[in-house]
């Protein structure tokens, strides 16, 4: 069967609502509804509600009007309030929606079906949810952003939003560690709205988080929001984060200190993104960048992102500079060599060549990246040769590479 139903077998066949769903994952709840469904379909006797699916209509002892099947004649458990609420038949999640309303474990549920495809059902839900205590919802973030997607999924992020934004701070605060990024997103973002955050944090979350989206948002609102008694301490978590987006904002940021000079490190940073940030910087200071590139070229292995940098803003008689330090014994050299002649337009495929075989896969990336305007004037054969399985694995994306960009789509070996 379908792993989408294995949740909602093992609850078809009488497991207890919490040891047949990880009820603690948006997933699983997101799973679960479709699951049901699928198990309708394929198993449908497994279901309390198969009768209907044959056309026997009898009654139920529930508080609704409608004809339907044997459901619980009993108080049905959270397990077949689950499955009833998931249930493909539009009438059978609707009369369940009144039974579910009071039970916390079924919250999740709830929200699922204030994204209902059938409205009579998304409206009940919704009327619902919103008696719902403010506090049960946040910690649904996760599955309500989840909903969200849908077309009927406005309604509870709308909901969800509103209690955040309204509601106490420790609210807001507990969303802004979720394990959940978009969860992380929306925290943050309505923190900075409620201006619960100040600069320091800001910078410290740019620095520590891996999701560009967070590490932009925190990284401008962090120098926006700096004051005298911070500015020191939030330059510096972010000109030494290893983000690249978050140290070019820190360096961005020394123009506006006023602290043009402290940009010359960031010239020879690893990211192109930082080194052009410091030369602007630099430019505005009334420094130019060119004569520092080419002192620190003199000593590439101290400042090998110098040599990547001296392409991007030099002329063509610095590559009489760079051709030298493609042979250099350090690899990082090597690459921003390559990188800069690559600026400079003054690539020749000959010279290059020979870093298709280089030990270091940074400088063969470097090198194919380079030659792939010129991937049509390489011997078809060769490259197949070179994409062979005996191949470094370095060497053999390249030759796939380039023959990809030569128009050989069929590559062997």
């Amino acid at each position: 069967m379908d792993r989408d139903c294995a949740a909602a077998e093992r609850l078809a066949r009488g497991l207890p609502l919490g040891e047949a769903v990880d009820c603690s994952s948006a997933g699983a709840w997101a799973a679960l509804d479709l699951g049901v469904r699928v198990l309708a379909w394929e198993s449908p006797h497994l279901l309390p509600a198969h009768e209907w699916a044959t056309g026997r209509r009898l009654r139920w002892d529930w508080d609704s009007p409608l004809p339907s099947v044997r459901l619980w004649r009993t108080s049905p458990t959270e397990g077949e309030l689950a499955l009833a609420l998931c249930h493909p038949d539009g009438r059978i999640r609707e009369a369940a929606l009144g039974r579910a309303a009071g039970v916390p474990a079924l919250l999740p549920l709830l929200i699922v079906r204030c994204a209902d495809w059938a409205g009579p059902v998304r409206e009940r839900a919704r009327v619902l949810l919103a008696r719902a205590p403010a506090p049960d919802l946040a910690p649904w973030a996760e599955l309500v952003l989840l909903l969200a997607r849908r077309v009927q999924g406005g309604y509870a992020l709308d909901l969800l939003e509103r209690t955040l934004r309204e509601g106490p701070v420790a609210r807001v605060e507990g969303l802004l560690t979720s394990g959940d990024r978009a969860t992380r997103r929306l925290a943050h973002r309505i923190a900075l709205d409620r201006g619960l955050l100040r600069a320091g944090r800001l910078a410290r979350t740019a620095a520590g988080s891996d999701d560009g989206v967070l590490q932009n948002l925190c990284a401008e609102a962090a120098i926006a929001s700096m004051g005298e008694e911070d500015r020191d301490e939030v330059l510096a978590v972010l000109l030494a984060a290893r983000a690249p987006r978050v140290r070019s904002a820190g360096v961005t940021a020394l123009r506006r200190t006023g602290r043009h000079g402290e940009a010359r490190p960031f010239l020879a940073d690893r990211s192109g993104v930082v080194r052009a940030c410091a030369r602007y910087v630099l430019r505005q200071g009334g420094i130019d960048p060119l004569p520092l590139y080419r002192s620190m070229c003199a000593t590439p292995a101290a400042h090998p992102g110098a040599v990547a940098g001296l392409g991007e803003c030099g002329g063509r008689a610095d590559a009489e500079t760079l051709w030298p330090l493609v042979a250099h014994p350090l690899p990082a050299v090597r690459g921003h060599a390559v990188t800069g002649l690559r600026a400079l337009d003054a690539v020749t495929r000959e010279r290059l060549t020979p870093l298709l075989d280089d030990p270091s896969s940074a400088v063969v990336r470097a090198a194919t990246k380079a030659l792939l305007p010129d991937a049509a004037a390489f011997s078809p054969q060769w490259l197949r040769d070179r994409a062979a399985a005996e191949r470094p694995r370095a060497v053999r994306v390249a030759a796939q590479r380039l023959l990809r960009a030569a128009g050989h789509t069929r590559i062997t070996g």
